[in-house]
């Protein structure tokens, strides 16, 4: 077990303790807590890159924690009302169209080695920052404008989703094109 995997497994880990403290609105506790989980993804993939610890495990684990986090996260704070229930909507519709179309992929088209996008990366970032913002208006016991974060949170949710779309259909009719070929 290297490293970049172990700290993928802590972020795993904190998921159940991050829901634990948010049901029990310790909004200060699951700030730290997911400030650390963030931090721990971060420092995953820079450590797995820069020193070529990457693995199929940590491949596999590390948007599955990533997705694991965030979507409880978000779920947890809509049901305490701090994130509006059209956001959370986009946010986990948007991981549900990929993650069905990865499986359809996989059963009609064969074996695909899936990687982020950028635009991705950038979603997944700005998903961490609402989450964040959230959980300190709840631990400061404060008032931010949040609502265009939100707004913009829902269009990269969107925008993200529809780009995977595109992107693995093109790929599956040329892919289709080329085995009808004589």
């Amino acid at each position: 077990m290297n490293l970049p995997n172990s700290l993928t497994l802590l972020r795993l880990f904190l998921v159940p303790i991050i829901y634990y403290a948010l049901v029990r609105e310790l909004f200060a506790v699951a700030l730290s807590l997911f400030l650390t989980a963030a931090i721990t993804d971060a420092l995953d993939g820079w450590i797995a890159r820069h020193y070529h610890l990457q693995t199929r495990l940590g491949a596999l684990l590390d948007p599955v924690a990533d997705k694991l986090l965030v979507v409880m996260t978000v779920i947890t704070l809509t049901w305490l009302q701090r994130i509006p229930l059209w956001l959370t909507v986009a946010v986990i519709s948007r991981d549900l169209l990929i993650a069905g179309g990865s499986l359809l992929y996989l059963l009609l088209i064969g074996k695909f080695v899936a990687s982020p996008t950028l635009l991705s990366k950038w979603n997944t970032a700005l998903q961490f920052g609402v989450i964040v913002l959230v959980l300190a208006e709840a631990a400061l016991h404060t008032r931010f404008p949040l609502l265009p974060i939100f707004v913009l949170a829902f269009l990269m949710a969107v925008i993200s989703g529809g780009q995977y779309a595109w992107v693995w259909s093109r790929k599956a009719i040329a892919q289709e094109g080329a085995s009808n070929e004589p």
